[in-house]
């Protein structure tokens, strides 16, 4: 099913197709007919995370032209590019977006420059319409080496002859709403134990860290969607009654009241799972203006209870039907919640992520007798494995 993306204007854009040259072990791959859900599967270091990361990186270069922080946190440029600088000196990145009148195109160069950082040699968008049988010209932003995105000037500036505003605002407004949610750091420094600023509350940060107040304003402004929240984990975590954020001097920490009890636990006594399942569970439930256009997991299944896994999945395939998923993970359970045609093969060859598609026709004859995706994949049938 496709999905009901952003809507710029009277029309909705979705992320359709992407090539990558360059980055990290992503050395030239290519993936098109993007759909509602997309589910990464592949041994571990076959590029599953990579693509996530680039995903990131879009996010960081788009949001706020901060393309320059995020390679210095990630290990500078030499660190991004595949095999190196001396291998890979640049990388080439172009992404398809599809709306009912055409199909947007954004594409980018970023070259290695001294000290250790990407510059820009290359950016260019373009808008064909669906009703034309010839691709339109590509718009050129310059190539002389600036270091943040163009095209967000192309969106923000004034109209002017030769530069489609419009199309430029489709592509970053889609793109910087691309967000990677990885919660796995539940250690005793980790932001889930930590103390709030209850207005911090108009998305689910990248770690889960805002929970509470993302809880404490739903609990006060849309009660029936945090009860809701509250009884999806309850189905699989049977000690739990309900999510009890209090606010003190702007402050809110995460706390939850058990069953048949009066006494309420903190973070710091509950188990990892049940602190990844609760910022799970809270953010595929939430309404749609709380929720990025394109949301990216990585390995959400990670020390939960196999009822847990099945749930969750259940939940991606609900939200699928308003944002993109895109799930990187590691679990058989997980991956048989969805077709085959949703699931993309990530193997490593000679340090080169290889992406490979299937067809249920081609395995007709499994599927026929009951085989589900997940025992395909553990029987290397579909390939992916170590």
């Amino acid at each position: 099913m496709k999905p009901q993306t952003v809507r710029i204007g009277s029309e909705t854009a979705r992320l359709e197709s992407i090539r990558i040259s360059g980055f990290r072990s992503l050395a030239d791959v290519e993936l098109s007919d993007l759909g509602g859900t997309s589910v990464l599967i592949g041994p571990n270091g076959s590029g599953k995370s990579n693509l996530l990361r680039f995903f990131d990186m879009l996010s960081w270069m788009l949001k706020a032209r901060r393309l320059g922080e995020f390679v210095e946190r990630h290990g500078g440029a030499d660190d991004q590019l595949h095999g190196g600088a001396r291998t890979t000196p640049a990388l080439h990145a172009q992404i398809g977006l599809e709306t009912a009148s055409g199909r947007n195109e954004y594409r980018f160069t970023l070259a290695d420059a001294h000290p250790d950082k990407l510059i820009f040699t290359e950016e260019a968008f373009r808008f064909s319409r669906k009703d034309l049988d010839s691709e339109a010209a590509w718009t050129h932003l310059g190539g002389d080496g600036h270091r943040e995105a163009r095209i967000v000037e192309a969106a923000q500036s004034p109209p002017r002859v030769g530069v489609n505003r419009t199309t430029a605002r489709t592509i970053t407004h889609l793109l910087r709403n691309c967000a990677v949610y990885q919660f796995h750091d539940t250690s005793d420094n980790s932001n889930f134990k930590k103390r709030w600023d209850k207005e911090d509350n108009n998305a689910l940060r990248s770690h889960g860290g805002n929970l509470p107040a993302i809880l404490y304003r739903l609990e006060h402004e849309d009660n029936r969607r945090f009860e809701m929240i509250c009884r999806q984990i309850a189905r699989v975590l049977p000690v739990f009654d309900r999510f009890q954020i209090e606010e003190s001097y702007g402050k809110v920490i995460l706390r939850w009241k058990a069953r048949w009890s009066d006494k309420t636990f903190g973070a710091h006594l509950t188990s990892d799972g049940s602190l990844r399942f609760f910022a799970l569970a809270t953010l595929l439930n939430l309404p749609r203006e709380m929720l990025p256009d394109v949301l990216l997991l990585d390995e959400p299944e990670l020390g939960l209870h196999p009822a847990a896994v099945t749930l969750m999945g259940d939940m991606i395939k609900t939200l699928s039907h308003d944002v993109q998923v895109i799930v990187a993970t590691q679990s058989p359970l997980l991956v048989d919640v969805f077709d085959l045609g949703e699931i993309i093969i990530l193997e490593l060859e000679d340090g080169r992520t290889k992406f490979r598609t299937v067809s249920a026709d081609d395995y007709r004859d499994w599927l026929d007798e009951n085989f589900s995706p997940g025992e395909l994949w553990q029987k290397n049938l579909l390939g992916g494995r170590p």
